[in-house]
């Protein structure tokens, strides 16, 4: 009988990477594995071969012939007296080495507890076969994959601690500048929490904007240099503006409108005219 071998890939029988750039890990499974058998490791990927439970090797990028714990036991002699099943179910993990992108987001308040929402996005990867072996260790299997959205839900509380931190404390108008606080704060606090899992952090990206529009508009207006009550007014006659009431001019620069009678018009450079 001919010695029976397999070869075990991470690489779909249309060419396709099975891990892609949303997953950081996939677990194949299946009993005809057997001694002898090749693991293909590609380029991008780690992997780890489990034999019931316990890790057997960590492997780089190569091929690598698969053997038992105890004496090799070849294809041709699995077929006879195994039926074709090996007596060890063999794992076998393939880790993304790739950088993958995460991103969080939620709802913060600052120090007037107006809400605003932030976005967080952060490159991941795993550095090294002793870092592919933590993370298997560390993070659990939910079926045969760990997704990037799943590191993102253990990243999540995280990325909300180290934000509330500091927006708690900060003045709406002032959040755009602690920006560069918050961002190295996230890096602090995130790498640590990933590190337990042998993940690696990257570049890290923050976008904070009131979740009220209409505070946005206006803090955008005082942007321009404006007062607090110029800023309102400007805004007002803004909105009017786009209803097509003639009286937005006078509400931008504060003045009457009269119906039926002297009408004092707003003029380029703060002057009026009746």
């Amino acid at each position: 009988m001919a010695i029976t071998r397999q070869v075990i890939t991470s690489i779909g029988r249309d060419g396709a990477d099975l891990l892609g750039t949303k997953t950081l890990a996939i677990k194949i499974v299946d009993e005809s594995i057997v001694s002898g058998s090749l693991l293909t490791v590609e380029s991008n990927h780690f992997c780890i071969l489990k034999s019931r439970g316990a890790v057997l090797a960590a492997y780089d990028t190569g091929q690598y012939a698969v053997e038992t714990p105890d004496k090799p036991i070849i294809g041709s002699i699995v077929q006879g007296f195994f039926g074709g099943s090996s007596p060890w179910v063999f794992e076998v993990i393939y880790v993304n080495r790739a950088k993958l992108l995460l991103r969080n987001q939620g709802i913060a308040t600052s120090r007037e507890m107006a809400e605003v929402q932030y976005q967080v996005d952060y490159y991941i990867h795993v550095d090294s076969k002793q870092d592919a072996l933590e993370l298997t260790t560390h993070m659990p299997f939910n079926g045969l994959s760990i997704s990037s959205a799943e590191v993102a839900e253990y990243a999540g509380p995280v990325v909300e601690q180290a934000i509330n931190q500091i927006i708690q404390v900060t003045p709406l108008e002032m959040i755009n500048e602690k920006v560069h606080d918050i961002v190295e704060l996230i890096k602090e606090h995130l790498a640590t929490t990933l590190k337990i899992y042998g993940i690696a952090l990257n570049d890290v990206k923050v976008l904070i904007l009131p979740r009220d529009e209409r505070m946005r508009e206006l803090i955008s207006l005082k942007a321009f240099g404006l007062e607090p009550e110029q800023a309102v007014r400007y805004y007002l006659a803004l909105k009017m503006a786009e209803r097509g009431l003639m009286s937005a001019p006078n509400a931008a620069a504060g003045l009457p409108f009269n119906i039926g009678g002297p009408v004092q018009m707003a003029m380029p450079g703060g002057s009026h005219q009746s």
